[in-house]
């Protein structure tokens, strides 16, 4: 069989499936089989082979572990010290309570790598909040959404670990690029926010007291302590990002359980199953979308692909838009981790063509990617903050449209910018990159 036959098969029998309903992983699997019955040097049992050696992977067991760490961190009320903080931060300005809900989740990324423990626990206490000062609860769900995504872009991030597993990529140096990144789209949502404030006259705080900021900041120290434990541990080299999950998820457990003795044995039933039942989604994707990506890479389909855009002068600006545009496309109807494993796989040769530096093509991918959280069908951010929120989708979708527009202003300044991002990972980390 040729390249063209098996795409020609594996992508538009998949898109059938995720629309008959068929969740992404399952419909991942189902797509393959024709492609191992009718090729004659394939078995079907390849499949079963190449979802096993997905999972024999010691640097997933990072993503259960910090899953893990942010639900504890969740349940043990973490999230209320970084909220006094930001509020004594930022509570001032027009629309307070809206800057309130970005800052603490450019907090909370920086401890969870994950974006839906973001919305789910901030949103579940901000909301409520947000609609009884008279914000409009699609405004309020709009922005609890939008913010949730840097916890994906914000080291430590999930994403950026599979990406760093499986694209052979300094995952340090990937924790890093993300740092300026999350914090220009944390600076282009409070731009929105205020916005949003001045045409409809949200309330704000009274400013506070210099005594009352430094206690904020005090309480808040043992939590803030979590990024730079786990980062600088993995940049300084005294630990794998997997320990590094390891060493978050027992930080986490002292805080709570020792520290602050919020958390008790009561607590750990529902946190272990949440953080279970999340993994299990997560890396049952991986298994399925490495089988997927294995039969991409035996027919040569990237370099297929490399084959028809090269005469076309691709360029590393091009390429950039080229992944985001195809990122953008892909996390609107599947989930992040198997987009990357299809879809990074697919365009890495295209990228190593143009001279893209690796970090900075992931940053692109995980940013664009990002989006896909809060945009339907698939939007599981969007879906999370609607439900607390007790509106309809369509309902927020308006605001959440006017919320990204200068994130995706910020995207654009990483494609042409890569220096940008490349910063921080070749000033501290450079023989690594």
């Amino acid at each position: 069989m040729t390249a063209v036959e098996v795409a020609a098969i594996l992508f538009p029998l998949f898109v059938i499936l995720v629309i008959f309903r068929v969740p992404v992983a399952i419909a991942l699997g189902l797509a393959c089989i024709p492609v191992f019955l009718l090729e004659e040097r394939l078995t079907p049992l390849l499949l079963m082979n190449e979802m096993f050696k997905s999972y024999n992977s010691f640097l997933l067991l990072a993503v259960p572990f910090f899953l893990l760490a942010a639900n504890i961190m969740n349940a043990a009320g973490i999230t209320d010290r970084l909220i006094r903080l930001s509020r004594a931060m930022v509570g001032h300005m027009p629309g307070g309570l809206g800057h309130v809900n970005v800052v603490v989740s450019m907090l909370f990324a920086g401890i969870s790598g994950s974006s839906t423990a973001d919305a789910a626990g901030i949103g579940s206490l901000l909301i409520p909040q947000m609609k009884k000062q008279g914000y409009s609860a699609s405004f309020s769900v709009a922005i609890t959404a939008c913010s949730s995504v840097m916890g994906v872009v914000i080291p430590p991030s999930i994403l950026m670990v599979v990406w760093g597993g499986l694209m052979s990529v300094s995952i340090g140096g990937l924790f890093l690029a993300g740092v300026i990144p999350g914090i220009l789209i944390a600076g282009s949502q409070m731009l929105a926010v205020y916005i949003f404030a001045k045409i409809y006259h949200y309330p704000i705080y009274t400013r506070s007291s210099l005594k009352e900021f430094f206690l904020a900041v005090f309480n808040a120290i043992p939590p803030l302590m979590t990024p730079l434990i786990i980062v600088g541990g993995i940049v300084g080299g005294f630990f794998t990002p997997t320990e590094a999950s390891v060493i978050a998820v027992l930080y986490s457990v002292l805080l709570g359980g020792i520290f602050y003795r919020t958390i008790g044995f009561h607590n750990i039933p529902s946190i272990l199953f949440n953080s279970a039942k999340f993994a299990a989604m997560s890396l049952f994707c991986i298994g399925t979308a490495s089988a997927f990506g294995w039969l991409l890479a035996y027919f040569k389909i990237p370099l297929a692909v490399v084959a028809f855009l090269e005469p076309y002068g691709v360029g590393p600006t091009s390429t950039g838009l080229i992944v985001a545009g195809s990122f953008l496309l892909i996390g609107m109807f599947i989930d992040a981790i198997p987009a990357i494993i299809i879809l990074g796989t697919v365009l890495w040769p295209l990228a190593e063509v143009s001279h893209m530096h690796p970090i900075h093509f992931a940053i692109i991918g995980v940013i664009s990617l990002a989006f896909g959280l809060v945009t339907p069908p698939y939007g599981l951010c969007l879906l999370i903050a609607c439900r607390v929120g007790d509106i309809e989708v369509k309902a927020a979708l308006r605001d959440v449209a006017i919320v990204l527009c200068p994130m995706f202003a910020v995207l654009l300044i990483v494609i042409f910018f890569p220096e940008l991002i490349l910063m921080l990972p070749k000033l501290l980390m450079a023989k690594f990159i």
